[in-house]
């Protein structure tokens, strides 16, 4: 399936909505599941036509084109109503996700001072939840806009706006997993590049179904959860992030009961599903539907996919369905994809190698490998180089480098930061003057054709001499004990006399925490089969030096929910070494 675009004849989303609302107006495109479980609300694309006119005339009466205007919603078909009304206003969204409570504003306030904005978009009952944390503080005088309290018929008064292809639709504030979050400009043109490359790559159709859980606020979860249906033309039935975390199984029964055909997330879904499999809970389970099981937004490993297929494969699950992929918000969402209904391509390497940043092909006695997961092939339409990101010269066949992209997907460059964008969209090989690229900061290689990413350049840790990628350190963390909560580890290095060092900081689960805080006492409980704290801690010591010939300077066991992580749940490395650096994690003693 291709060749959509030319087929609907849309330049900008507005025009893509507009014509299905005429088309199909009573064609449902969204349903939310609530609970996870039970179907709560759903849309229309008439209904979601005349929403989005409704906010969108109100929004024309008291702004100019292509202001900025914040999106804080939970996930909810509200925040999707609040979206399109942006677009088909004229004025560029930004979406952004509402803080939890008691925790800090300053990133709203960071992204509120960057886009120069004082119009913020949310629901009523957000805005009362969010009542006592406004006050005090610059955000209490936005002017807060509830579009569920709108009045009624105002959609008649909206006007078409004035956009065209190269207009900014929307702002993706990066999710800053290695860096304070920056602005990146998405254009009309970059979406509906990207949006008709999934469209071709998933293969897929008006007879595709999808189910997504992923957050709306985020590059995967927006556009293709939630835009890429739209563009397809196909129904997608979604449920909240917070859902899923709290029971990851309810995801496979909605993929079950909607008999959806695509699906997916990061690798740490997968794990989760694996590491929550009660088979009493799955009986009648059927995943012979799913044809597209995406995989990327971080480090796709490949025991989990093993895992997964060997659990799940009784249930209907076609490992052929897997998709890993790779994409960032800098390029629109997705860069580089497998073939659809294809075996995952895989490389084991010598893991001593790669930390020299070499690809040299493992011998069955290797004692340390490395298998990486290949993302796919690149886009047809754009280029991959792979650089040295000191010199900027090319990698040679068999070096790993920084990923560089070009291409019709890649973004305007980052709002209001001229300097930063020019050092990062503006780029140029300069051993052959090829150009200009976005530089990724991801690490990685190309064999046969096949990207393989292995790491982001600004958390590798360097200790003596030697590259060490954290995922890999936080992997071998997470399967010393079943204690360790599964995607909460971060690895990064401090300076201390000279010298880089290794610090752990490891998320327990909450049993384990409440136990240890009470100084063992069981309080009703039997606790006699919990390892002590500092048995954990040398059990991931013995560990890290047994995998990776390294010593372990500090080794801190957090409370659930401790460390920093980006709104689709990557660990933010360099915010827990922040806040170890400032004291502020609180760790079990040992």
């Amino acid at each position: 399936m291709s060749g959509l675009k030319n087929k609907i004849k849309a330049a900008t989303l507005v025009d893509l909505l507009r014509n299905r609302a005429m088309d199909q107006p009573d064609e449902t495109i969204y349903n939310f599941l609530l609970d996870g479980e039970t179907e709560s609300q759903s849309l229309t694309y008439g209904q979601l036509d005349q929403k989005a006119r409704a906010i969108a005339s109100y929004l024309q009466s008291i702004s100019s084109p292509q202001d900025r205007v914040l999106l804080l919603y939970p996930s909810s078909l509200d925040y999707i109503t609040a979206f399109f009304g942006c677009l088909y206003a004229g004025v560029i969204a930004i979406p952004a996700y509402p803080p939890r409570p008691n925790r800090s504003l300053d990133r709203i306030y960071n992204i509120l001072q960057n886009a120069d904005t004082n119009l913020a978009l949310t629901n009523s009952e957000t805005l009362d939840t969010l009542a006592r944390q406004l006050e005090q503080t610059p955000l209490q005088s936005l002017r807060w806009i509830t579009t569920d309290t709108l009045e009624t018929h105002i959609e008649q008064d909206w006007e078409q706006p004035y956009i065209t292809e190269s207009s900014i639709a929307f702002l993706q504030y990066t999710s800053g997993s290695t860096a304070e979050p920056k602005g990146v400009k998405i254009a009309y043109q970059n979406l509906l590049h990207n949006l008709e490359a999934i469209y071709r790559c998933f293969r897929h159709s008006p007879e595709s179904k999808g189910v997504i859980w992923l957050p709306p606020y985020h590059d995967m979860g927006l556009i293709g959860g939630i835009l890429q249906p739209l563009y397809g033309g196909f129904p997608v039935t979604l449920m909240s992030p917070l859902i899923f975390l709290q029971n990851p199984l309810r995801w496979l029964w909605a993929i079950s009961r909607y008999q959806a055909t695509t699906s997916g997330g990061p690798n740490f879904a997968y794990d989760l599903c694996v590491r929550k499999y009660k088979p009493e809970q799955l009986v009648g389970l059927d995943l012979s539907s799913w044809q597209v099981a995406f995989n990327g937004a971080e480090p796709i490993n490949h025991e989990t996919l093993k895992q997964f297929t060997e659990i799940y494969s009784p249930y209907g699950f076609d490992p052929a369905a897997f998709y890993p992929c790779y994409g960032m918000a800098e390029a629109t969402l997705i860069i580089t994809g497998g073939s659809k209904n294809t075996a995952v391509v895989t490389k084991t390497v010598q893991g001593k190698a790669l930390e020299q940043n070499k690809i040299i092909a493992a011998e069955s006695n290797e004692t340390h490998p490395r298998t990486l997961v290949s993302c796919g092939q690149s886009l047809k339409d754009q280029k991959i180089a792979i650089a040295n990101p000191e010199t900027l010269v090319s990698c040679q066949p068999g070096e790993v480098g920084e990923i560089w992209v070009s291409g019709a997907s890649i973004a305007q460059g980052y709002w209001r930061q001229p300097q930063i964008t020019e050092n990062t969209f503006n780029v140029y090989l300069q051993d052959t003057n090829d150009g200009p690229f976005l530089r990724t900061g991801d690490l990685g290689f190309i064999e046969e054709g096949e990207l393989f990413f292995t790491g982001r350049l600004k958390d590798m840790i360097i200790i003596k001499g030697r590259n060490h990628y954290p995922q890999d350190i936080e992997k071998t963390v997470e399967d010393t004990n079943p204690w360790i909560r599964p995607s909460c580890v971060a690895s990064f290095s401090i300076t201390l006399d000279g010298e880089e060092k290794l610090v752990i900081v490891a998320e327990v689960e909450r049993r384990y925490w409440s136990s240890n805080r009470l100084n063992s006492k069981s309080n009703g409980n039997d606790t006699s089969e919990i390892i002590n704290v500092k048995d954990l801690t040398q059990l991931i010591k013995r560990d890290i030096s047994k995998n990776h010939d390294l010593h372990v300077h500090t080794t801190l066991l957090l409370k659930p929910g401790s460390l920093p992580k980006t709104s689709s749940g990557k660990i933010q490395r360099h915010a827990c070494r922040a806040e170890f650096l400032a004291n502020n994690l609180e760790a079990l003693p040992v």
